[in-house]
């Protein structure tokens, strides 16, 4: 079922009022724009058939479906949720709560690392497949075809049954304050607000001198503001290594604006070649104490190589042996902090990725475990008990 009336939405929002959770998923396309268009919303609910909501009816209010997403006594589920949830952040400046992601709900209990929605379902859901052949479709063309209408629905129908199934099985273990805290990233408003001022930082640049990064930063917040304002993808205003180029040579006339790779004599003429010779300017004035910095990684110095390897391998025995995916309890680089301190501010010496992995970590690095292979299988002795 599409809805395109407004009865109709708020007759299906009601049907959901009091129930004790919602799956729902979007389908979207972001390659001719900044901000997420939003194409399709599937909802249902337990014992509610799943329905399909069209947002591009412009005489469609969609304020019934908000606000189910801000009741409290709903939980919202989702898979995979981050880009979900940006879209209704940016429609609505609220984020869906309380929610359930059940990407992170299957990596806690032990199905792998950032397990696909399809083998999820196929994992949890008796052998069942999902069709994934509308899956690249363009969603913003009407009609939709009975193939996509399929794919879309299927994925909160699904959705309902991997809920309810992990949710037991986190209650079962009791693991599910642990899935909780991960919540807390999600629901965090700073997750998805992309600050002019900071997008300096996700563009690849090999030098760390305070100048250049001060150029970066100004015309690089420049390209931001635009690219919102106009609202299309930040390489349709000027691409990274254009601005990476600008930010080295550092233009001070139009002249020097043409000789920019990427930068044609008309636009260095035009409003955007004066607005970047001003944002250049910007950044060289800027002063001492406001120069950027660019955060390096450390260097790893090879003498820690064998421990690292180590810590790797009881990562992967106390994971295995607690049934939750390596990859949300550490990553290569925490165990490369952890070698060198045993404060160091990551993730597993914290809750309880401390009680799976940090504690044993630790314990290791001081020599109060040691590993060893029995029946090939590779086992911990805790030498103080020796």
């Amino acid at each position: 079922m599409l809805i395109t009336d407004q009865s109709v939405l708020a007759a299906f929002c009601q049907t959901l009022k009091g129930k004790p959770f919602l799956t729902i998923d979007t389908e979207f396309l972001r390659d001719k724009t900044y901000y997420p268009l939003l194409c399709l919303i599937q909802v249902a609910g337990p014992g509610i058939d799943a329905v399909a909501i069209d947002p591009l009816v412009k005489s469609l209010d969609l304020a019934p479906l908000y606000e189910l997403l801000d009741d409290p006594s709903i939980v919202k589920v989702f898979h995979a949720a981050r880009q979900d949830l940006e879209i209704f952040y940016n429609l609505t400046g609220r984020i869906p709560h309380p929610l359930f992601d059940t990407q992170v709900a299957a990596m806690v209990c032990g199905h792998g690392d950032q397990i696909g929605y399809n083998n999820l379902v196929h994992e949890i859901c008796g052998g069942a497949r999902l069709d994934k052949g509308a899956q690249f479709t363009d969603w913003s063309r009407r009609p939709l075809s009975e193939k996509q209408m399929s794919y879309a629905l299927d994925d909160v129908i699904f959705l309902r049954d991997v809920y309810l199934k992990l949710s037991a099985s986190l209650k079962e273990r009791g693991r599910e304050e642990w899935v909780k805290e991960e919540m807390a990233i999600l629901t965090d408003p700073a997750t998805y607000e992309n600050t002019p001022d900071e997008s300096w930082q996700r563009i690849k640049v090999k030098t760390d001198k305070p100048k250049v990064l001060a150029v970066l930063k100004e015309i690089a917040s420049w390209r931001e503001s635009e690219a919102q304002r106009k609202d299309v993808p930040r390489s349709r205003i000027i691409r990274d290594e254009t601005l990476v180029d600008m930010a080295v040579h550092a233009p001070r006339s139009e002249d020097d604006m043409a000789r920019i790779r990427g930068v044609s004599a008309d636009m260095a003429k035009g409003r955007w070649g004066r607005d970047l010779l001003a944002a250049v300017k910007r950044g060289l004035e800027l002063p001492k104490e406001q120069w950027p910095v660019m955060e390096r990684k450390a260097h790893f110095s090879n003498e820690f190589t064998p421990a690292l390897e180590m810590l790797k391998m009881l990562l992967r025995i106390q994971c295995a042996e607690h049934d939750v995916a390596a990859k949300l309890v550490a990553s290569s680089s925490d165990l490369e902090l952890l070698v060198q301190d045993d404060n160091a501010s990551v993730p597993a010496l914290q809750g309880w990725r401390y009680e799976v992995f940090g504690k044993a970590a630790l314990a290791f690095k001081h020599g109060k475990i040691a590993l060893h292979l029995k029946d090939g299988k590779i086992c911990q002795i805790h030498l103080d008990s020796v």
